[in-house]
């Protein structure tokens, strides 16, 4: 089953009073339950064609389609509950909330839904999220309390809590070493296996891209290379 789908997609940017043309005519499509490495160097187009897919930015033309329905002409209120119940974000800087503990910063997205969940089914969710992304030890520590590759791993269970079919990750790993950011990697593998969940991330990291299996090379806003495979 095809979750996502670009037809086509251009997006231009004005920038002061050149037009910047960050993705040009891109058409792919993603299976449900995909592993995806979006990868290429910086400028490449990678952030752009993950915040259209989040329907965070809009093409200047073609097409974005999610769970087989255009993204374009979708009220405000529609964008904003699809982004809450159909997609998770992962962000290189974490953007966790200082004053929040490991506990709070994942169950955060659930009281700004309109969700029917009880305390006590919060509460279950919430730390078979914190067991499943190796926490318990840590669950009412601070952000500026844990390691880097901690708060990474704890805005990846923040961006599963609302059970996303789709999470995307803009780079991930930019901000850990390089075996930190291997982990993260092989823990969002397992979460795609165990959970069924399509990851989309983008990297220009050559050891993170062989872990995909799912690879969308580009190049100047432009796909050069689409592979699937048991690892491509």
């Amino acid at each position: 089953m095809t979750i996502v789908e670009l037809k086509d997609a251009h997006k231009t940017y004005l920038l002061g009073k050149v037009q910047v043309e960050a993705v040009r005519g891109v058409s792919f499509a993603i299976e449900k339950g995909d592993f995806v490495s979006i990868a290429g160097p910086s400028g490449s187009g990678k952030s752009t064609i993950l915040n259209l897919i989040g329907c965070i930015d809009t093409p200047t033309s073609g097409a974005v389609e999610i769970e087989g329905k255009p993204t374009a002409g979708l009220s405000d209120a529609a964008l904003t509950r699809l982004r809450h119940e159909t997609l998770g974000f992962i962000f290189q800087s974490f953007n966790l909330i200082p004053v929040l503990d490991v506990y709070e910063n994942i169950e955060f997205p659930l009281l700004l839904g309109n969700g029917k969940r009880s305390k006590a089914e919060r509460r279950d969710w919430v730390d078979s999220l914190i067991v499943e992304v190796g926490l318990e030890q840590w669950r009412r520590h601070k952000p500026n309390e844990l390691s880097g590759g901690q708060r990474q791993r704890v805005a990846i269970a923040r961006a599963l809590v609302t059970r996303p079919a789709i999470v995307l990750a803009d780079e991930p790993t930019a901000n850990l070493d390089s075996k930190t950011g291997e982990q993260i990697i092989s823990l969002m593998k397992k979460i795609n296996r165990d959970l069924s969940t399509t990851f989309i991330f983008s990297t220009h990291d050559a050891h993170i891209v062989g872990i995909a299996d799912h690879v969308i090379r580009l190049s100047d806003g432009t796909v050069i290379e689409n592979t699937r495979g048991t690892e491509a």
